[in-house]
C-alpha cells in the first residue's frame, strides 16, 4: 500500500496542554532522534502557562497551532495534522512529555521499509525509573476487558491481563493490536484511509480504536523495540486526576459499545455500563 499523493517530508505533530518544562526537553531531545529535518506542529488545546509560544518562538520549525479549545488528544492530534501540507508522507502524534533518545525515529523509519504494510509503528517506551511499559497490546474483547478491568488492579498477574497487555511476550519486532497513542510514526496514507483519530474520544482509548481501524482497513500496527523513548506520563493530567479517571471509563465504554451495537446486545451494554461506574466509583475513593 502506497500513496504517491504526498510527499517524504516528516512532521511531528504534538498536542499541548500546559506543559510546563516538560515540553523543552521533548524539543531539546528531538535532534537528537533523527538526521531527517522535522517541522513540529504544537496543536494547542489552550494552554494558559505559556509554554507552546515560547516554544514556537525561541525554535525554528516550530508551529503553534491553535485547536480552539480543549477538543482532547486525539481531537487534537488531528487538528494538528490537517495543518500540515502535503510534502509530509510522515508523521508523528506524540505527547509532550517524552524525551526522545538517539535515532529513534531513524529506526522507526528503517522499520518502516521492512514493513509496507505498515500504518503505525511504535518505539518501546520507558518510564522515568526505567520500567518499560506496555505499549503493544492486543485489541481488547469483550471477555478479556472485563477480566482485565475486574482484576487488572487488585490482581495484576490476572491471565487477562497478561494476555491484553501481552507482558510475557518478548521484547522484539512485531505486529500488535495496537500501539499507545503516547509516541506513533503514521504513515500518513494510513493515517488518511481512516480518517485519523475519532475525536469522539476525549481521551484515552484513541489509540486501541486507531490500531482497531487500521488493521480492518489492511494495515499493520508495528512494535520496533530498537526504538525508544522515554515518557514522563501525566503532567497535563495530574492534577485533574478524578476527571481523567472518569474519562477513561466513559472511552471503555464507547469502544465496547460501538462494537455491540443494536437490540441484541442491549443487556451486555447495560451490563458493562454499570459495571464500569462500580469500578469508577471504587477507584474514585
Amino acid at each position: 500500500m502506497t500513496d504517491t499523493s504526498y510527499g517524504d517530508a516528516l512532521a511531528v505533530v504534538t498536542v499541548t496542554y500546559s506543559p510546563g518544562e516538560t515540553l523543552r526537553r521533548f524539543l531539546e531531545t528531538l535532534p537528537e532522534a533523527t538526521t531527517r529535518p522535522v517541522h513540529v506542529v504544537l496543536a494547542d488545546n489552550g494552554s494558559t502557562d505559556g509554554a507552546p509560544e515560547a516554544a514556537a518562538q525561541e525554535w525554528d520549525d516550530v508551529e503553534l497551532v491553535r485547536t480552539g479549545g480543549n477538543l482532547g488528544y486525539g481531537g487534537g492530534a488531528n487538528r494538528g495534522v490537517a495543518a500540515l501540507g502535503p510534502e509530509y508522507g510522515w508523521i508523528v502524534v506524540c505527547n509532550p512529555d517524552l524525551e526522545w533518545r538517539p535515532g529513534a525515529l531513524d529506526t522507526l523509519l528503517d522499520a518502516a521499509k521492512r514493513w509496507p504494510r505498515g500504518g503505525a509503528f511504535g518505539p518501546l517506551i520507558t518510564e522515568p525509573s526505567g520500567k518499560v511499559y506496555p505499549s503493544a497490546r492486543q485489541v481488547p474483547s469483550l471477555g478479556k476487558g472485563i477480566g482485565h478491568g475486574l482484576l487488572g488492579r487488585v490482581w495484576p498477574a490476572n491471565p487477562w491481563t497478561k494476555e491484553y497487555k501481552q507482558t510475557e511476550t518478548d521484547i522484539r519486532e512485531r505486529e500488535a493490536g495496537w500501539l499507545s497513542g503516547s509516541c506513533l510514526l503514521l504513515r500518513r496514507a494510513a493515517w488518511d484511509s481512516v480518517d485519523g483519530f475519532d475525536s469522539r474520544y476525549f481521551m484515552y482509548f484513541e489509540d486501541v480504536d486507531l490500531g482497531e481501524r487500521l488493521a480492518r482497513a489492511g494495515w499493520q500496527n508495528v512494535y520496533v523495540p530498537d526504538a525508544e523513548v522515554m515518557h514522563i506520563q501525566g503532567h497535563s493530567t495530574a492534577k485533574a486526576s478524578s476527571k481523567m479517571l472518569a474519562a477513561h471509563h466513559e472511552s471503555a465504554y464507547r469502544f465496547i459499545a460501538d462494537r455491540h451495537r443494536g437490540p441484541l446486545w442491549a443487556p451486555v451494554r447495560g451490563a458493562v455500563k454499570a459495571g464500569l461506574a462500580l469500578r469508577l466509583k471504587a477507584q474514585d475513593r
